[in-house]
C-alpha cells in the first residue's frame, strides 16, 4: 500500500508532463499566446521543477520523507486548482511554475521512500520497475485523457483532474507511507540560487532564440549569464560545507552516466512530444481528441517499456536494458527525421500511417530505458544519500525536458515548420544515441538480483 500511495502521487506529477500537450493549441487561442508562449506554459513546470529538485532532495533526507512527500502533493493540488483558473498566459506560467515546485518536493521523497519500504536489492529493483511502469502509464495516458477532456470539458479540465488523484495520494500516503529517520543536512542556499540562475538562463534563451522581434544580444546575454552562473555553481559546491550537490556523488562512473543519460532521453522524447503535438494538431489539423489518440501507439509503448524494463532489470541488471532501449529509441528518431524530410520535400504533410512504427520505436526505447538508469543511480548511491541521488537524477531528466522543448521548439518556431521538425527530429535521435554511447562506457554490468 505504500507503492501504491507513492505510484498515486507520481502518476500526477508524471501526467502533468504530457496532458497539458494535447491542450496547448486550445489554450493558445483562448489565451491569445503563441509558439513562445505555449513553451514557456511547458517549461515553467519542468524549470521549476528541475531547479528545485536538488535541494528538494537533501529537505526529504533532513525533514523526513513522508512529510515533504505530502506537502509536494498538496502544493502540486492547489496549484492546478490556480491553473484551472488562470486568467491569462502570465499567471497560468506562474501557477505551473508552483506546480513545478509541488513534483520538486514530491518525487525525490518518493525515491527515499521506496528505499525505505524495500531494503532488499530485488524487491527494491522490482518497485522501481512499477514505479517506472506508472510513469509509463501516466505518460501514456496523458494525450488521450487530456483530448477527451479538452474535447469535452475545455483546455481547463485538464489541471482540474488533478484534485481527485491528489486528494486520493494525499489519504492514502497518511496512512500507509513509513517513516524512514531524517538525516541532517544543511542547506544550500547560494549553490540553489547559482543553480537555478544557470537553468533559467538557459532557458530563457532557447526559448527567445525563436521568438519574433527577440534580438540576438538579448539572447547572447541570457547565455553568457548561464554559463556563469554555472561555473559560480560547481564552484560553490566544491567549497561548501554541505553542498546541495556533493560532487563526491559523480565520482562512481555509473552514477554519472546514468544521470547522463536520464537527462538525454528526456531532451529527445519531451522535445519531440511537444513539436509532434503542434504538428498533428496545427498542420494536420486534428482535434485534440485525435491528436491524443494519434500519439496513442507512442505512448502506449511508453507504459510496455515501462512494465518490461523492471522485470527484466531485477533479473539482468540496469545496462543490457538501457542499451536497448537507447538504440531502439534513437532509431525511431532517426526514422521520424527521415519522414520529416520527405515530409518537407513533399510540400508539409506526412501520411499520419507512416509515423506510426517510428512513435512505437520512440515511446517504448525511452520507457525501456528510464526504470534501468533509475535503478543504476539508486544503486551507485549510498543508501544514506538516497534523497539527493534521487534529486540528482529527476533534476538531470527535468533539465534535459526544459532544454528539449525549448530546443526542438525553437527550430519550429519560424516559418518553415517541416524543415525545422526534421531538425529537431535529428537532434532528439542524435541525444539518444549519445546516451547509449555513454552507457556502453560507464555504467557497469550489474547482475540480476533474482
Amino acid at each position: 500500500m505504500a507503492l501504491v500511495a507513492i505510484c498515486v502521487a507520481y502518476f500526477m506529477v508524471i501526467a502533468d508532463t504530457t496532458v497539458v500537450n494535447v491542450a496547448l493549441p486550445s489554450l493558445g487561442r483562448r489565451l491569445h499566446t503563441t509558439t513562445t508562449g505555449l513553451e514557456w506554459v511547458v517549461d515553467a513546470y519542468s524549470l521549476v521543477f528541475a531547479a528545485l529538485m536538488l535541494s528538494t532532495g537533501a529537505l526529504s533526507d533532513r525533514r523526513g520523507a513522508k512529510g515533504v512527500f505530502q506537502a509536494g502533493i498538496a502544493c502540486l493540488v492547489a496549484a492546478s486548482a490556480a491553473c484551472g483558473l488562470a486568467p491569462s498566459v502570465a499567471l497560468l506560467v506562474a501557477a505551473r511554475a508552483v506546480q513545478g515546485l509541488g513534483a520538486a518536493l514530491a518525487v525525490p521523497a518518493s525515491l527515499a521512500l521506496i528505499q525505505a519500504a524495500y531494503p532488499s536489492l530485488a524487491g527494491r529493483r522490482r518497485a522501481f520497475g512499477i514505479w517506472g511502469g506508472i510513469a509509463g502509464i501516466a505518460a501514456g495516458a496523458g494525450p488521450v485523457v487530456g483530448g477527451a477532456l479538452v474535447a469535452g470539458l475545455g483546455w481547463r479540465s485538464v489541471f482540474f483532474v488533478n484534485l481527485p488523484i491528489g486528494a486520493a495520494g494525499l489519504l492514502l500516503g497518511a496512512r500507509h507511507l513509513p517513516h524512514p529517520a531524517p538525516r541532517p543536512h544543511r542547506a544550500d542556499p547560494a549553490g540553489q540560487v547559482a543553480g537555478a540562475v544557470s537553468l533559467g538562463s538557459l532557458t530563457a534563451a532557447l526559448v527567445d532564440a525563436g521568438s519574433p522581434g527577440r534580438s540576438a544580444p538579448l539572447v547572447a546575454a541570457s547565455l553568457v549569464v548561464s554559463a556563469l552562473a554555472g561555473i559560480a555553481f560547481v564552484a560553490l559546491e566544491r567549497r561548501a560545507a554541505a553542498p546541495m550537490l556533493p560532487l563526491s556523488l559523480f565520482t562512481s562512473a555509473g552514477f554519472s552516466g546514468a544521470t547522463a543519460v536520464g537527462a538525454l532521453i528526456n531532451l529527445g522524447f519531451y522535445g519531440e512530444l511537444f513539436v509532434l503535438t503542434l504538428y498533428l494538431q496545427v498542420h494536420l489539423r486534428l482535434g485534440a481528441l485525435v491528436a491524443g489518440i494519434a500519439l496513442l501507439p507512442q505512448m502506449a509503448m511508453a507504459t510496455v517499456g515501462s512494465m518490461l524494463s523492471g522485470r527484466i532489470t531485477a533479473r539482468r541488471g540496469p545496462r543490457p536494458v538501457m542499451l536497448a532501449g537507447l538504440a531502439l529509441g534513437a532509431a525511431g528518431l532517426a526514422a521520424l527525421a527521415g519522414l520529416s524530410g520527405l515530409g518537407a520535400a513533399a510540400g508539409g504533410h506526412l501520411s499520419y500511417v507512416l509515423l506510426v512504427a517510428p512513435l512505437i520505436a520512440t515511446g517504448f526505447g525511452m520507457a525501456f530505458t528510464m526504470p534501468a538508469a533509475t535503478a543504476a543511480v539508486m544503486e551507485a548511491a549510498p543508501d544514506a544519500r538516497g534523497g539527493l541521488a534521487s534529486g540528482t537524477l529527476n533534476a538531470a531528466r527535468q533539465t534535459g525536458g526544459v532544454i528539449g522543448v525549448a530546443l526542438l521548439g525553437t527550430l519550429v518556431a519560424g516559418g518553415n515548420f517541416s524543415g525545422g521538425m526534421r531538425t529537431a527530429m535529428a537532434v532528439a535521435a542524435a541525444a539518444f544515441a549519445l546516451g547509449a554511447i555513454m552507457t556502453a562506457l560507464f555504467v557497469g554490468g550489474g547482475r540480476g538480483a533474482g
